[in-house]
């Protein structure tokens, strides 16, 4: 930071280098104490974060927690594992994760299961109101294709190079909900800042898992945790400074 002395009687009437580079960029500056600025140290702006939120196994299955059709890719025949703890889950994923704005970053299946259902719910379901109004983002290859949704834009191309521009816009926190084959990308090339995860007392032996092969190593910090009633247990973790 930089920080300009008081100006006296006399000195006003001086202009110092700050003033110089101030008057460069058309900012104005006054007698008294002379403006802070961050960027003239040529501090980057601040990115807003990547979040996601996932449900998983005890083995550590994420692939089709709501229902048996919701993605049987590989054959597997296991979905709807989830669909028994459902109600108390959602009172807390709502709570914890779904109360500040946030936009919306889906994969392709994710996205066409979320926008075949919300959009036709009441407006007193609350999370279909979150979730209708959130801003959107698609990683899709078909882009022309696209279900309709409200506040939806698809993403299309190098997905990482679009997903790190919009991390360096403003706006809220990123929230990836689900999106499995989306999530390895964003592991793999270390875009998640945070990791909102609910761990069922279910184990499954087969499926998509929320961390396959390739992982990077990382060490996390637990900013936040607690169990469900029925046994799920939320975890939320940042990764190390």
């Amino acid at each position: 930071m930089i920080a300009g002395n008081r100006c006296g009687p006399t000195d006003c009437f001086r202009e110092t280098w700050v003033h110089q580079v101030l008057r460069l960029i058309d900012i104005r500056w006054y007698c008294g104490i002379c403006l802070e600025l961050d960027f003239l140290h040529g501090e980057p702006p601040p990115m807003r974060e990547l979040a996601i939120l996932t449900f998983q196994t005890l083995d550590g299955v994420m692939q089709a927690p709501s229902s048996p059709d919701e993605d049987r890719s590989g054959g597997f025949d296991l979905g709807g594992w989830a669909a028994d703890y459902w109600e108390e889950v959602m009172q807390q994923v709502m709570a914890v994760a779904m109360a500040e704005p946030y936009d919306m970053l889906f994969g392709r299946t994710t996205y066409e299961l979320f926008a075949s259902h919300w959009p036709n719910e009441g407006t007193d379901n609350p999370a279909a109101g979150k979730l209708n109004s959130a801003k959107k983002y698609v990683a899709t290859s078909s882009p022309d294709n696209l279900p309709p949704w409200q506040n939806t834009t698809p993403i299309t191309g190098d997905v990482v190079a679009k997903v790190s521009e919009l991390k360096a816009q403003d706006g809220p926190l990123i929230q990836v909900h689900g999106s499995g084959d989306l999530i390895q990308t964003l592991l793999a090339n270390d875009l998640i800042d945070e990791f909102r995860l609910w761990t069922f007392p279910v184990m499954l032996g087969a499926g998509k898992r929320l961390f396959s092969g390739g992982t990077a190593p990382a060490s996390l910090n637990t900013v936040k945790s607690g169990t469900t009633p029925n046994g799920v247990v939320m975890g939320i973790y940042r990764r190390s400074a």
